[in-house]
């Protein structure tokens, strides 16, 4: 962190040397090189976590203008952009799922399909989270799956450090993991990678239907390495009949939908309905503070049953994060270092692996949206330099962000399930590194063969 700090005060203080083709009209000569500086310091603070990195956001926010790299206006204006709209229409909504008790319903009545075998059981928790991932975000299915879980884990009798029930809690961490990176509901970096798209190539954009066509082969393939890989984790316990009867018990006693789930399973529908169809025209954000307003026209929610799931502090550290990305983008200081530093004559589909590998990589150890931040304003430059499309670049830095399998604080699915304390860090980080190392050959196989072979991402 020091020599972060030192690089940016020499940076902000030395002449300009940091000199790009061209600057915005009124742009001072010196904002390419204190830009820069700002970038190593935020990338240092996202990285060493010193300070919340919401406030690493605020920080952005506040040097921006400070050292006169974007005007105040347009630095704060940045804040407001529609990625965070978005983002908090989605957590309104999962907020009121998990308010209401319909994901309840929805968990047990998927988790009850799989309750005949031991190792039917811990699928069914893998692919439910999984499939739960695909429709909202990751941390609210493993924070909805979680108690019920454990109770599953009580009523068995299994004691603390029990295989089956490591294999239980890894499945829900894993499964929910894994679906969050097939659409943009799963976890708040695909909206802040959009966003980033947006300011440094306006022209550009992702619908919904094309990021889930390009992830969805991840997911799968994924899902299937996961259960594979807990196949070999033994059982040690061969009768679930106790944990079956539980949640029969627990299914019976739901009785029917109440008026306000039935309500919120409409307009929950509806909303990817209109996200999958209209979304590109429309706008995601558009769409979901349209469906997060109308909870409380519909009396679905009141404000005080959703606001403790809204994260206010992501909202906050992707205003920063944007308003950063703009400032890279618009001053062309990564472009112009990326050349001096990379020169032109790489193989594009080698930079897309690299950047894949050091996204995979960087969201072990720091949170994935932060990676993100770090990553796509130079993955960008250099995909401007040597012919990589920024869609590619996009996928190839944020779809890899969200597959963190060791670390129990890379994502929020691995920090829920660790918390059961059925498992060590270093049991984490054992049984996750195959599943890491596998995520980053299926995501380099799905680039190769997929996204730049059949599906031709770098023209999108």
């Amino acid at each position: 962190m020091g020599s972060a700090i030192a690089a940016a005060l020499w940076l902000g203080l030395a002449p300009p040397f940091i000199k790009p083709p061209s600057l915005p009209e009124g742009m001072a000569p010196e904002a390419p090189q204190r830009c820069v500086g700002i970038f190593l310091i935020c990338a240092s603070l996202w990285l060493t976590n010193l300070i919340p990195p919401a406030a690493t956001g605020l920080l952005a926010l506040v040097l921006l203008p400070a050292l006169d790299v974007l005007p105040e206006k347009q630095a704060f204006g940045l804040f407001g952009n529609s990625a965070m709209f978005f983002l908090l229409g989605v957590f309104l909504l999962a907020g009121a799922m998990i308010s209401t008790g319909l994901s309840k319903r929805v968990t047990l009545l998927a988790l009850h399909r799989f309750d005949r075998s031991p190792a039917r059981l811990v699928a069914g928790v893998t692919v439910s989270a999984a499939c739960l991932s695909l429709m909202m975000p990751e941390h609210a299915v493993a924070a909805m799956i979680y108690p019920i879980v454990v109770e599953i884990v009580e009523t068995l009798k299994l004691p603390q450090g029990s295989r089956y029930a490591k294999k239980l809690f890894l499945g829900l961490a894993w499964g929910a993991v894994i679906g969050g990176v097939g659409t943009f509901l799963g976890g708040a970096r695909a909206p802040l990678a959009l966003s980033l798209l947006r300011e440094a190539h306006p022209e550009k954009n992702i619908s919904f239907v094309r990021w889930m066509i390009a992830a969805m082969p991840i997911v799968v393939i994924m899902t299937g390495v996961a259960l594979l890989t807990l196949r070999f984790v033994r059982n040690d316990i061969e009768n679930i009949r106790p944990a079956t009867r539980m949640l029969d018990e627990r299914v019976r006693l739901l009785g029917p939908m109440s008026g306000r789930e039935r309500r919120l399973a409409l307009l929950g529908v509806l909303t990817i309905i209109a996200w999958v169809t209209m979304g590109h025209h429309v706008g995601l954000a558009l769409i979901a503070m349209s469906s997060g307003t109308l909870l409380f026209v519909m009396r679905v929610v009141d404000w005080r049953g959703v606001q403790d799931y809204v994260n206010w502090g992501v909202l906050i550290m992707y205003g920063g994060a944007v308003a950063l990305g703009a400032a890279v983008s618009e001053t062309r200081a990564m472009e112009w270092l990326a050349r001096e530093l990379v020169g032109a004559t790489v193989h594009p589909l080698s930079v897309v692996i690299v950047m894949a590998t050091a996204s995979i990589i960087l969201t072990e150890i720091i949170s994935n949206s932060a990676a993100v931040a770090i990553l796509l304003p130079i993955g960008f430059s250099l995909g401007d330099m040597i012919g990589v499309g920024p869609v590619m670049t996009t996928l190839a830095i944020t779809v890899p962000a969200g597959l963190a399998f060791c670390m129990p604080v890379s994502s929020p699915p691995n920090a829920i399930s660790f918390s059961a304390g059925h498992y060590s860090v270093r049991e984490a980080v054992q049984l996750g590194f195959p599943m890491t190392l596998s995520a980053l050959l299926v995501t380099i196989l799905v680039i190769v063969v997929w996204w730049n072979g059949f599906l031709n991402v770098g023209a999108w």
